[in-house]
């Protein structure tokens, strides 16, 4: 897909409603640039067609898809139906496609949450890691790594972006800038992870690493100079590092980090439930932690596990246990 400048005009029949719907999205706050993308390809098709969005054009429109996969294109259909529905708030004439002839959504990924014990084993094998000579810091940037990611909930993206003037040392606070929805957030951090970035800063200090305010927190030196890590590089290495785990899903595949993050949400609301603290009055706290805009995109991250469970029909038997009653074996009827 062409990226075309982002202040380039729109052409199409269309083009009113594109830059409307556009700019009505980034001033909620989302980036929107990749639907941008989406909807500035739509733009190109019509213009070249000189038609506006019909039945008849979606259909075409529909057809020059098939290059994407089904989910990747039934993405772009969604997006396409959004604008409609925005158009059709202004203009009742304007075609809405039905969304029940999109290609079929995939299967949520189940995320993995990691127990207690295997995040300790992450732990140890981060800190078994084996140094390198493009790469001397290996251990404590992995073990910085998997710590951060598991007692902040940051995101993937967040934690790379980071660079060592982020960390407040004084208030054991990090600052996530410029984030999703082009928030950004102060972070308080555990004990363990403030030791975990002095650990890493002192390593880096003793190989002859840069420490600059501007140097990336989680950092490769696998070229001269050094830089950060990229998201497909610590992919591959929390990947290894959960080999040699021995973590595996319930599929018999390897967690995701991003599983780090869906953990981290679990793992707060359990904490809660056993401290007797009413989870729902915590959420909000929760969501702007983890950067969310509302608690509804929190609960994303709170998928109904057995842990949790567990943890919540206690709370249930505690408040309303009286009130149940089990009624008799069929055979003790009288």
């Amino acid at each position: 897909m062409t990226t075309a400048p982002a202040h380039e005009p729109f052409t199409s029949i269309l083009a009113a409603p594109i830059a409307a719907y556009l700019r009505l999205k980034e001033a909620l706050g989302r980036r929107y640039a990749a639907e941008r993308a989406i909807l500035r390809a739509l733009d190109r098709f019509l213009s070249d067609a000189h038609a506006d969005l019909t039945a008849d054009t979606f259909q075409a429109w529909e057809a020059s898809l098939t290059r994407l996969t089904s989910g990747v294109r039934r993405n772009w259909l969604r997006v396409t139906r959004n604008l409609c529905l925005y158009h059709h708030r202004t203009c009742p004439s304007a075609f809405v496609p039905d969304a029940a002839g999109f290609p079929k959504p995939h299967t949520p990924i189940r995320p993995h949450i990691f127990t207690d014990a295997e995040i300790a084993r992450l732990v140890r094998a981060a800190e078994q890691l084996r140094p390198t000579p493009a790469s001397p810091t290996r251990r404590t940037v992995f073990r910085l790594a998997v710590v951060l990611l598991y007692t902040t909930g940051l995101r993937r993206g967040e934690l790379l972006r980071l660079t060592v003037g982020d960390y407040h040392t004084d208030e054991q606070l990090l600052l996530v800038r410029e984030s999703k929805f082009h928030k950004s957030r102060l972070v308080p951090l555990s004990a363990d992870g403030g030791h975990a970035i002095d650990a890493a800063l002192l390593d880096r200090r003793r190989h002859g690493l840069p420490v600059g305010a501007e140097s990336p927190l989680i950092w490769n030196r696998s070229r001269a100079g050094g830089r950060g890590y990229t998201g497909v590089g610590l992919g591959e290495g929390f990947r290894t590092l959960c080999e040699h785990a021995a973590i595996q899903t319930t599929t018999g595949g390897r967690p995701r980090i991003h599983d780090l993050r869906h953990t981290f949400a679990v793992h707060a609301l359990v904490r809660w439930y056993r401290e007797g603290v009413d989870p729902q009055a915590k959420l909000p706290f929760l969501a702007a932690y983890m950067g969310h805009v509302s608690p509804i995109s929190t609960a994303y991250y709170l998928p109904f596990v057995p842990a949790l469970a567990g943890v919540a029909s206690a709370r249930f038997l505690t408040v309303a246990g009286t009130l149940i009653t089990v009624p008799p074996a069929q055979g003790d009827r009288r």
